[in-house]
């Protein structure tokens, strides 16, 4: 398979996000949004997604954490879009469920080439620290739009908003590394029956 490198910069009078992945990476995350818990969630995703992810982002955070968070998720579904290529070999579907105390969360990913999102999350709190909770579904909505992805996401149980959040994203990451991995017995074969994604 060949290398699965990207880099994509996103400008705009809001942002400027720059994002490198490295698909078959080793977890490795570098980082500073200017909003702790995202770096923190985003941490879950490169390390249990064994993918290398550096980002460099500035954003009017003197308005709100919005547009930083919804650009992260654009600019990082756009790095995957580029790096996965053609998407030949690839497994496609990815699924996890992931606990953290009384928390508990699956997440479900297929490459397919059509966006969608279905997010079923009833946070108990309106903030994790000074983020948003409803900006979460900015930031997955901008990055199916753009990874051009369907993604199901649902918190099954928890009470602690904190911990619904990171069984989210580390469950994000182990789909991720599953979807996205090599699958031998394909061996460079589209994983769709129409041929292409």
């Amino acid at each position: 398979m060949p290398e699965r490198i990207a880099t994509v910069s996103r400008d705009t009078s809001e942002t400027q996000i720059t994002v490198t992945i490295n698909l078959d990476g080793q977890g490795r995350f570098n980082a500073e949004t200017g909003v702790p818990f995202l770096d923190h969630m985003l941490d879950q995703i490169a390390r249990h997604g064994l993918i290398d992810l550096d980002i460099e982002a500035k954003g009017d955070l003197h308005i709100d954490d919005h547009h930083t968070v919804e650009d992260i998720g654009i600019t990082l579904g756009q790095a995957f879009d580029r790096a996965i290529g053609d998407k030949r070999g690839i497994r496609r579907y990815g699924h996890a469920y992931v606990p953290l105390d009384e928390a508990l969360s699956r997440v479900v990913i297929d490459f397919s080439g059509r966006p969608g999102l279905a997010m079923d999350v009833d946070f108990t709190r309106a903030s994790i620290g000074r983020l948003d909770t409803q900006l979460f579904q900015e930031f997955f909505q901008g990055f199916v739009n753009h990874a051009r992805v369907t993604l199901h996401i649902d918190n099954l149980k928890g009470s602690n908003a904190h911990h619904q959040a990171e069984t989210i994203f580390k469950a994000f990451g182990r789909a991720l590394r599953m979807a996205v991995e090599a699958d031998p017995r394909m061996a460079g074969q589209m994983p769709s029956t129409k041929g292409s994604l």
